[in-house]
């Protein structure tokens, strides 16, 4: 009595959980898609090569991007066309992980084009499965770098033409005149023989990886049959029909038999030497009078916005700049419109005691408002109990909100009779400082001159940030 259980790998996630929607133990695939069978193959290969703790799979733009959902190993989702360049860096960082670039032909091929032929190029010690259904899947069925010619597309409703639109590239042709690549081969997945090509390639390329940290390169000619207009069965034959007579199968380089392998080893730069390199000197002592800030519990999202030209990101870089130097760990983000002078724009700006995972602020617990369209546009995105502080002489109606704290500063008027309207941006930087009692007024204004580098304005944004304090102390009861 046979005791072999047959069951789904375990390099899959028993449920899809990653998976959207209600059904999670289906996949996403359309019927007679490719990409569930090379899965199934890969998935095999780990198990019995024992590898699926130490594999990384990278998955970019694409309906390659689904991998993401069942393969229970680590995973890196990049942008379109970058999974070499992302690959090269975890191999290189971790020489004894597996790293699988998996990429479809509008990505490898289009925008990926240079990143795979420089990886390929290097011998990085990854593996690549390049799935070639000459076509863009996932967005619609576009002409891609492996269309065929007079295939029609989206975007070649009369057939791909070569005088307009180029040549089908051969990319497994291309990888091996190099010198580095160990194994390049093409397969397709037509019949079950052909499959069986398909697996035996699958799990050579990662052998070399595994044994020899050697770079491999798979082609695989797969059936789209909802990108074609075909049904599955149509789909397979044109596979085999049609398109592996421009693209042959085969192998088109192997020299895994004589190549010894590629060292596993991770450079050793040490602190000096990264210093060094980066131009980093030693801090400078701590000023006096950022000492009873730095143990503040302090955490603010703050967002900045009015016209281009208010001096709305410079507002952000100084609270971001000034937050450093009291210790906080912060992050600045600039949002701007094309115009410039006279176009919106807005910055995102975070302060705070703990880490920072993302730089983008969504819910600001303080919006500084410039002029009326930025109060119009992000009164409602703050949160209830946050603090709306806006210029009163340019904003002709006060913030609706009832559950937040609302401060208005005639900043601009305050800034032309100083000298000019451009420090308005420095009046509320002093304001604010001295309202949330942030950081060291003094200090700040001895050290603008290391964020404003306008000598010019130099003494007036000085003036400018105790103006804004003056009028901060003078109006508001402050603890």
């Amino acid at each position: 009595m046979s005791k072999e259980i047959l069951k789904k790998s375990e390099v899959f996630y028993e449920v899809y959980e990653r998976k959207p929607g209600a059904d999670k133990l289906t996949t996403t695939y359309c019927p007679g898609c490719g990409h569930g069978i090379i899965h199934k193959m890969i998935a095999e290969a780990l198990e019995d090569f024992g590898v699926q703790d130490r594999t990384i799979f990278i998955s970019p733009v694409g309906c390659s991007v689904f991998a993401y959902y069942y393969f229970h190993t680590g995973n890196v989702q990049v942008a379109h066309g970058r999974a070499p360049a992302v690959a090269t860096g975890l191999k290189r960082a971790n020489p004894d992980s597996i790293v699988i670039s998996y990429q479809g032909d509008g990505d490898l091929a289009a925008i990926g084009g240079l990143e795979i032929l420089h990886a390929a190029n290097r011998g990085e010690g990854f593996t690549v499965i390049f799935v070639n259904n000459a076509i863009y899947g996932m967005t619609g069925g576009q002409m891609a770098p492996t269309t065929l010619i007079g295939q029609t597309t989206m975007t070649t409703p009369r057939g791909r033409d070569p005088v307009n639109d180029g040549y089908p590239i051969r990319m497994s042709e291309i990888i091996a005149t190099l010198e580095a690549p160990v194994y390049v081969e093409r397969v397709m997945l037509s019949d079950s023989k052909e499959i069986m090509k398909a697996r035996a390639a699958i799990r050579k390329a990662l052998k070399v990886q595994i044994e020899k940290n050697g770079f491999a390169f798979v082609e695989i000619l797969s059936p789209c049959p909802s990108g074609w207009k075909m049904t599955p069965s149509q789909a397979k034959r044109w596979v085999a029909d049609v398109l592996s007579k421009y693209f042959p199968v085969g192998v088109k380089k192997d020299i895994s038999a004589e190549f010894e392998g590629r060292k596993k080893e991770v450079k050793k730069v040490s602190k000096e030497e990264i210093a060094k390199i980066l131009g980093i000197v030693e801090a400078e002592e701590v000023d006096k009078r950022v000492n009873k800030y730095v143990d503040k519990d302090v955490s603010e999202e703050i967002k900045v916005a009015g016209f281009g030209g208010q001096g709305v990101l410079s507002l952000g870089i100084t609270l971001a700049y000034m937050g450093m130097k009291h210790g906080y760990k912060v992050s600045w983000l600039p949002s701007y419109g094309p115009e410039m002078r006279g176009g919106t724009a807005n910055c995102h700006v975070k302060i705070s005691k703990g880490s920072i995972g993302s730089p983008v602020v969504s819910y600001p617990t303080l919006l500084i408002a410039m002029n009326r369209p930025s109060l119009d546009r992000f009164e409602n995105d703050v949160v209830s109990g946050g603090i709306i502080v806006y210029d009163n002489s340019l904003i002709d109606r006060e913030p609706v909100r009832s559950d937040v704290t609302v401060i208005p500063i005639p900043a601009t008027k305050i800034a032309d009779e100083i000298g000019s309207t451009k420090i308005a941006n420095m009046v509320v930087v002093g304001a604010i400082v001295k309202y949330l009692d942030l950081m060291s007024v003094e200090y700040i204004i001895d050290s603008i001159d290391q964020v404003i580098k306008s000598k010019k304005l130099a003494d007036m944004n000085r003036e400018a940030i105790r103006k804004g304090v003056e009028y901060m102390t003078t109006n508001y009861k402050l603890g």
